[in-house]
């Protein structure tokens, strides 16, 4: 292209009848350069906390597999990503200045003569969205460790993993998996995350809770080193630390190391333990037995069970059978059409356990059912039911 000289800037101001005087002097002349081609840039727009993320120097990593929708993750948040198209053509000048730039610089109010170097039509849109993490109990869950003496551990073909393992097949950050993996009560075995199979974690606990009931020791203050010295016999000592960790709190008291047992988490372990033999359980009997089961000192209470068993108040005897939050699907409409395929009409307080964790940042449960329940009136009570046909 011809360079342009000021002449012809003003001709072509004033055949656009353009008053100079509200312009800025300076006049950027735009030619394509021998690289524009569209198609090799791809623009991503940032929330100012992510811009400072690649500022400091900090990474952000595109994850999932070729099945999967692209996710973006910081170090500890988790973003959808969707393509936004825009009506304008997107010109990418290097050098470009802006007007601040030009009013600041004024020695440079003349030509500039300016290269583009590319152009897009769309451009990546980020949406802060949970974490998908359903992924991560299921890998861990195809083989849970059984115990130091378990054959299969020896002889099994599942994949085992690490961090790094982790890290490139979840889409979420480093801190949410991190977190998730405590939630789940992961544990590292030489160097792999691992869950407990549930019934080697209940042999484990009914050691500690034993030990606990014939030293007569207070539920808040449980000695680490006595449990090690008492059951390290029984258990590897890392396995008796593991369980005293993922049903107590960790504290330190005079240079000695204790633990404070949760009690809802015991009692609701339990209540597992029963219930995940049986398909039913009669309510009140199950009340019953299950208060005995648990260890001296403790009380059993329905609400310990939230997103693990529901009450069925409407049959005869009422009954109570184990459904558990972490079985339900992922995706919000999946998993509405899962609960109302269990149950035709839901209370908000029955169903809260199970959608709770649907809930994006800022959002209510209100808002969830709002979406994809309606309501009615039952006896005075006010359910919920599907908006769509169930098949």
């Amino acid at each position: 292209a011809a360079m342009r000289n000021r002449a012809e800037v003003d001709a072509t101001l004033q055949t656009a009848k353009l008053n100079p005087a509200e312009l800025l002097p300076a006049v950027h002349c735009l030619s394509f350069g021998p690289q524009a081609g569209g198609g090799e840039c791809c623009l991503l727009q940032l929330e100012p906390g992510l811009c400072a993320e690649l500022e400091a120097g900090r990474s952000l990593i595109i994850r999932g597999e070729k099945d999967e929708h692209a996710v973006l993750c910081s170090k500890d948040k988790t973003y959808d990503m969707k393509i936004a198209d825009t009506s304008n053509m997107l010109l990418f000048v290097p050098g470009c200045k802006t007007p601040e730039e030009l009013k600041a610089d004024q020695a440079s109010c003349n030509i500039i003569h300016s290269q583009i170097a590319g152009f897009s039509k769309n451009y990546w849109e980020l949406r802060r969205c949970r974490p998908k993490l359903k992924k991560l109990r299921k890998l861990l869950m195809e083989d849970p460790y059984e115990g130091p003496d378990s054959q299969k551990d020896q002889t099994s073909t599942f994949s085992k993993y690490t961090t790094e393992d982790l890290l490139n097949l979840i889409q979420a950050s480093e801190e949410e998996i991190l977190h998730q993996l405590q939630v789940i009560d992961a544990c590292k075995i030489k160097g792999y995350w691992r869950i407990l199979d549930f019934d080697y974690e209940m042999k484990l606990l009914n050691h500690v809770t034993q030990l606990i009931d014939s030293e007569s020791w207070p539920l808040s203050k449980v000695p680490l080193c006595a449990c090690l010295e008492e059951l390290g016999s029984l258990e590897p000592r890392e396995m008796i630390e593991h369980i005293l960790l993922s049903y107590g709190r960790k504290y330190v008291d005079d240079g000695e190391v204790f633990f404070e047992m949760h009690e809802d988490k015991i009692c609701r372990a339990i209540a597992q333990m029963l219930l995940q033999n049986a398909v039913k359980f009669n309510l009140s009997e199950f009340e019953e037995v299950w208060q005995q089961s648990v260890p001296e000192g403790m009380t059993t209470r329905l609400d310990q069970l939230q997103g693990l068993a529901l009450v069925d108040r409407s049959s005869r005897p009422e009954t109570i059978f184990l459904l558990k939050v972490e079985d339900l699907p992922e995706d919000n409409q999946e998993r509405f059409n899962s609960l109302f395929g269990i149950r035709e009409k839901w209370t908000e307080v029955d169903i809260t356990p199970y959608i709770q964790d649907l809930c994006a940042e800022k959002q209510t449960v209100g808002a969830l059912l709002t979406k994809y329940a309606r309501s009615s009136m039952l006896n005075g009570i006010k359910v919920y039911n599907s908006r769509r046909p169930i098949s």
